[in-house]
């Protein structure tokens, strides 16, 4: 397992020791889960992003019945 460090000024530090004695879980724990949370958000963000492009280039709509209709189809 790899180790990675980071600079914290006091006031970060005290802030992110706190939060993890209150949550209960390890500095480590709470980086790696903010960082994966940023990535995911990231990555949303653009796959929303592109179905909005692909959706402004062919703006077509399904009705809820044609897409049960479809989905009963496929069974």
């Amino acid at each position: 397992m790899s180790v990675v460090s980071l600079r914290l000024n006091e006031e970060e530090k005290r802030l992110f020791k706190t939060y993890s004695k209150h949550t209960g879980r390890s500095l480590s724990e709470l980086f790696k889960s903010a960082l994966a949370e940023k990535i995911e958000d990231e990555l949303d963000y653009s796959t929303g992003i592109k179905a909005l492009e692909d959706f402004e280039k062919d703006p077509k709509t399904y009705s809820i019945d044609d897409l049960i209709m479809e989905l009963e189809n496929d069974l």
